[in-house]
């Protein structure tokens, strides 16, 4: 509590100092949001080290009347997978790994066909491993875990092209590299989440969830617009795997992930330079995602951002690390455009 109230008392401040104007244009943006009748949103807006705008929208649960607020939990999707990054990169700080060491040193159980994939090509999504979601087959109806996904790609002995020859997403990539992460430690990958990431930065309502183990300490439920009203769509067969999206955050938190990616307090600069400079390809081909984050420059600005989307939550994260500039956005409905709206306050805070 001591904590959230720190926090709760620097927004306020910070908010004094910052235009009215700015809170009521954020407001506006999230006018489809806000209601009682209406899955909602949470943003914070940091600059310059400090949160200057700290707000939230609608409900985090429409049948319980609740109410979504800055603490509110919400399943970030594939924003995960800079935390799956970041813990790759702290075991290879501590020399557990090595960025081009064959990931079948890891999952022997993979088939000979990605006898070439490595931990980097995990990471920047230049594997050629083919989606887990292709493999599911129509009639699954349970859950799929990391280990279900693994076996899935254990049967598949082909790639859709040469590991490291072009970029294509994976969520399978990076449901591997969370099971690597607990392959080489003796904890579990929410575990090393949470002794290395979450409780060294303050991160106390962030979890890598798995159902029964776990609690989401003030959970936002997942929604649908369905004919004019909404429909909880929390969970489909795949919202149970976790290195590619599994974690739960609040924007709170994510002052502090933010915070502790402008300095040094996780991996040196050397480490974050390699994951925001996005790979080489083979003939003169560009990609834009380094480790866990898609890189590119706005309107002369270098930024780094990622979405994340899943049954019933849609969510966005933009840096702007050279202008000290950070909007996260997180949302419990599978509709609106959290991306755009986090762009469209940047564009207000630093290009007006």
């Amino acid at each position: 509590m001591v904590r959230r109230y720190q926090i709760l008392t620097l927004a306020l401040c910070a908010a004094c100092a910052t235009g009215g104007s700015d809170v009521v244009a954020v407001d506006s943006l999230f006018a489809a949001y806000a209601g009682d009748s209406v899955p909602g949103a949470s943003v914070v807006v940091i600059q310059d080290g400090q949160v200057i705008i700290r707000r939230a929208y609608g409900m985090a649960d429409l049948e319980g009347r609740i109410a979504a607020t800055p603490e509110t939990d919400y399943r970030l999707a594939s924003v995960s997978k800079q935390f799956t990054a970041m813990a790759v990169m702290l075991l290879a700080q501590d020399g557990k790994l090595r960025y081009d060491q064959p990931v079948r040193d890891f999952l022997p159980e993979l088939p000979p066909a990605t006898r070439a994939v490595t931990v980097r090509h995990l990471l920047n999504h230049t594997s050629g491993l083919v989606d887990y979601e292709d493999l599911i087959p129509e009639s699954r109806t349970e859950q799929l875990d990391d280990q279900d996904v693994l076996t899935l790609l254990a049967s598949k002995d082909s790639l859709y092209f040469p590991p490291g020859a072009q970029y294509r997403y994976s969520n399978s990539g990076y449901v591997l590299l969370g099971i690597i992460v607990s392959r080489v430690t003796p904890l579990s990958f929410p575990d090393f989440l949470d002794e290395r990431i979450f409780a060294p930065l303050g991160m106390t309502a962030s979890v890598a969830h798995v159902e029964g183990l776990d609690t989401i300490p003030e959970r936002a439920y997942g929604y649908s617009p369905r004919g004019g009203s909404f429909e909880r769509t929390d969970q489909s067969v795949t919202s149970a795997t976790l290195g590619d999206g599994g974690i739960y955050t609040t924007v709170d938190d994510m002052v502090h992930w933010d915070q502790a990616l402008d300095g040094t307090k996780l991996v040196d600069a050397a480490t974050l330079q390699l994951a925001t400079t996005p790979p080489a390809l083979p003939g003169g081909a560009t990609t834009e995602y380094g480790f866990g984050w898609f890189i590119d420059t706005y309107r002369g600005a270098n930024r780094w951002r990622h979405t994340g989307e899943t049954s019933g939550f849609r969510n966005a994260i933009q840096r702007f690390p050279d202008r000290r500039l950070t909007v996260i956005v997180l949302t419990n409905r599978s509709s609106g455009e959290p991306g755009a709206i986090a762009q469209r306050i940047a564009d207000r805070l630093l290009f007006r």
